[in-house]
């Protein structure tokens, strides 16, 4: 009998080709990495969602107290990227033209000409988004979705890419205004961003006092170009997803609707977050295809301000990123 054991391939010797060619990207993300690192110390899981949401064409909310690096890292960001940067502060008094701009009256062609707003740019930073009230906040809702702007009854199609990156304090509440649902269904990650620990606070004072007269984002270089962001976010769509991990992103979103500790479940428009965002995590990692890992660490960041906790569970101080903890647990994994 011939002996086939000899012809077997040597697993330690199989390798894998990837279907798609992320090195570019890959490439790319790290340089932006190391150049966050410079200034920001620490918070490796929000730089890592905050890339993954620019792959994924998506909008962030980042919450945290008054001082924890929020509106810098925003900064920060935009100079690794050779693309328009817009900051708009968000204020009780800021109207829906202050925004997306207004018609002006022009003496020489005797006819209205429409003067465009903060938000024709490619990277929009709002500073304290819940301070403006209703009515500004409304104004966001057909640019954040459709990237578009329609006014006077003309439609203006904003230049790609185009990324919201807002910020709020969950603390402060006098001169606010709760963010309604529909609004923060049009972010893709909610990110919290806590204090950081004692040796990371020791680095902090230790760069600052380092800096002398130096600003802090003077040595940062800028990586990547808006078309490379473009050509980018198309790669990652091609990421493999196989048929279980659909099926389990579906089951993870359906169990929202059908938990008892939950007043309001998620929509499909978290389920295809959730699916965009696990591809953008896969593909910063250098994979072209989706493990449920990527789909886990998608869930917290995607679902954590889309769905609402029954009052009896928050009098509790039971939290949302707690019952979604649960709900990853109690559903198996696809092999």
């Amino acid at each position: 009998m011939e002996n086939t054991e000899n012809s077997l391939p040597d697993s330690e010797n199989v390798t894998f080709e990837s279907r798609l060619d992320l090195r570019a990207l890959s490439e790319s993300i790290e340089k932006i990495k190391k150049e966050l690192e410079t200034v920001i110390v620490g918070q490796h899981k929000m730089i890592d969602q905050l890339l993954v949401a620019i792959l994924s064409n998506g909008h962030v909310l980042i919450e945290g107290v008054p001082g924890v690096a929020k509106t810098i890292t925003a900064k920060i960001l935009s100079k690794t990227l050779s693309i328009g940067f817009s900051r708009i502060q968000f204020t009780p008094d800021l109207m829906p033209s202050d925004i997306l701009g207004t018609s002006v009256y022009d003496l020489k062609k005797s006819e209205f000409e429409f003067k465009k707003g903060p938000v024709f740019s490619n990277l929009i930073l709002i500073d304290e988004i819940n301070r403006a009230p209703a009515k500004t906040q409304a104004a966001l809702f057909e640019v954040m979705e459709e990237r578009q702007i329609t006014m006077d009854g003309t439609t203006y199609i904003l230049e790609t890419p185009f990324i919201v990156l807002a910020t709020q304090n969950p603390i402060e509440q006098e001169g606010t205004y709760r963010l309604p649902e529909a609004q923060l269904d049009r972010f893709l990650f909610k990110i919290n961003i806590d204090y950081p620990v004692l040796d990371e606070e020791i680095t902090i004072l230790q760069r600052e006092h380092s800096l002398q007269n130096h600003g802090k984002l003077d040595a940062i270089a800028s990586i990547i170009s808006g078309s490379e962001i473009n050509t980018y976010q198309a790669l990652v769509k091609q990421v493999l997803v196989d048929a279980n991990l659909i099926e389990y992103i579906a089951k993870i979103v359906v169990n929202t609707r059908e938990n008892a500790f939950l007043y309001l479940g998620a929509s499909p428009r978290a389920s295809i977050a959730i699916l965009n965002a696990a591809k953008g995590f896969a593909a910063i990692r250098g994979r072209d295809f989706v493990t449920p890992e990527d789909i886990k660490e998608a869930a917290i960041p995607v679902l954590q301000h889309r769905v609402i906790v029954t009052p009896e569970r928050e009098m509790e101080g039971l939290t949302s990123i707690e019952i979604i903890k649960q709900i990853l647990e109690s559903i198996e994994i696809p092999r």
